[in-house]
């Protein structure tokens, strides 16, 4: 019987040395190409709100893509780590307004949405290491998306998940869990790649 999780592991830990290797450079050019493709979703241009988030470390950039989201006057949703590991929600009111919060991450100066603020997005960008052919996505581990996934579920809402990803972290095969939710698009910078999710 394989064990999930221990290959879970061994695969974020191969993505993750990948991404160490990327100078400042790589991240911000990816982070460019990924912005363009993306705003070539449909979705995208049909949005009113986006849930995004702010990139770090070795991710692939998001700030060329909020920017070009604000300025076309889409209200960027972006996520506050909460003591749980479970998110809440501010507003992207800019990069001079993003504070450093717990684990290294930046988050959203001003007040809290709560939780359920997601729940009111038309699209939910996603990080991730890795997706497959079906859709299913290779998280950090932390479950905070696992989380968020459940609670748009559970509300009933129905919003384009998109990952944003580099190239050559389309895989064939992701292994799943039984919580795990397909994501319906990813973009890399050299594409956009759409999934069927399989019904839950």
């Amino acid at each position: 019987m394989i064990n999930t999780d221990a290959s879970k592991r061994a695969l974020r830990r191969r993505h993750l040395t990948m991404r160490s290797r990327l100078t400042a450079d790589d991240i911000e050019t990816a982070g460019a190409a990924l912005a363009c493709r993306a705003l070539e979703l449909p979705e995208l241009a049909g949005a009113a709100t986006v849930a995004a988030y702010v990139s770090m470390g070795g991710e692939p950039g998001t700030h060329a893509l909020r920017e070009a989201l604000r300025a076309r006057g889409v209200r960027v949703l972006l996520p506050v780590l909460l003591e749980d590991d479970d998110l809440d929600w501010g507003e992207d009111a800019g990069p001079g307004r993003l504070a450093p919060a717990r684990r290294g991450l930046l988050e959203p100066e001003g007040p809290r949405l709560g939780p359920d603020a997601v729940t009111g997005a038309d699209v939910v960008l996603l990080p991730g290491l890795a997706v497959d052919r079906r859709g299913m996505r290779l998280g950090r581990g932390g479950g905070s998306y696992d989380r968020v996934l459940a609670r748009l579920a559970a509300a009933g809402a129905d919003p384009a998940l998109v990952v944003l990803l580099y190239d050559g972290e389309l895989l064939d095969e992701v292994p799943e869990e039984a919580h795990d939710r397909p994501v319906h698009a990813a973009v890399t910078p050299s594409g956009l790649h759409r999934f069927t999710p399989r019904p839950h």
